[in-house]
């Protein structure tokens, strides 16, 4: 195929011939383009969601909780694109989409491997979801770097520790691969934050931000949710999952669980 980037600048920056390339679809269904462009938008998306996470975990390492705040900002608008996108399906009918459903065979989101990145790097650790892409020695190897490094929950707990407050050696000296455990002492902490804001508005601030993203998350689990409820209702979902239960028992997951308990205590 013709390189139609050469000679114009924006196209030759954006790839979007390559981008265009990549729109394979297996049917005529024009369901079908909905659905693979906006799961093709979604996965960019999760690699953006990943990256600025990560970037706003190096910045509270660094003490730098205003560009922190900032990343944070901007992580909220790619989770509100990321709903967004359960728009554009739900608009679907389930007839629509089963003209090519059975095209996904074994397919299912269930294996992107840059949503576990995202996953990883706000504190959500599961070893035996990186185990799922151990055929794939680059993806798997990526991907347990993730799980090995320090959650963006993780640099907050150390910044608190670094500011005086009394987090327990458990939170910020353990194995970073393994599920963090609510500890009763965080919440106290957090208790503390949320009650002296004179003294703690920067901290105040970022545990707010921190809410916000985490809402932000709960958000797009559930339109993924209602999504397969309005498609498939209580079908099998793709790739063998339990479709709609599963989901369901998943979008119960809450990150940064000290920020959503303290409220009990306020």
């Amino acid at each position: 195929m013709e390189d139609e980037s050469k000679g114009n600048p924006f196209v030759e920056y954006v790839r979007s011939d390559v981008l265009f390339s990549l729109q394979q679809f297996r049917t005529g269904s024009g369901a079908e383009r909905s659905f693979l462009i906006m799961s093709q938008i979604m996965e960019l998306l999760f690699k953006l969601a990943y990256d600025e996470s990560v970037r706003a975990r190096e910045l509270l390492d660094t003490d730098d909780i205003a560009g922190a705040l900032w990343n944070l900002r901007r992580l909220r608008h790619v989770y509100a694109m990321l709903s967004g996108a359960w728009d554009v399906l739900s608009a679907m009918s389930p007839a629509e989409y089963g003209e090519f459903r059975e095209q996904l065979g074994e397919g299912s989101g269930f294996q992107s491997y840059m949503y576990r990145h995202m996953e990883f790097s706000l504190g959500n650790k599961n070893p035996a979801m990186a185990g799922m892409h151990g055929g794939d020695e680059r993806t798997y190897r990526e991907l347990r770097r993730t799980l090995a490094e320090p959650s963006l929950y993780d640099a907050v707990l150390r910044l608190l520790r670094r500011r005086g407050l009394p987090v327990p050696d458990a939170c910020v000296e353990r194995d970073w691969s393994e599920p963090y455990e609510e500890q009763d002492a965080v919440v106290e902490i957090w208790r503390t934050v949320y009650s002296e804001r004179d003294n703690y508005g920067d901290l105040h601030r970022l545990a707010e931000a921190l809410v916000d993203l985490a809402h932000d998350f709960a958000r797009w689990r559930s339109l993924h949710l209602l999504t397969v409820e309005r498609l498939i209702g209580a079908k099998t979902g793709t790739g063998g999952t339990s479709g709609a239960s599963w989901l369901r028992r998943v979008s119960e997951h809450r990150f940064f669980p000290e920020l959503w308990s303290v409220r009990s205590t306020l």
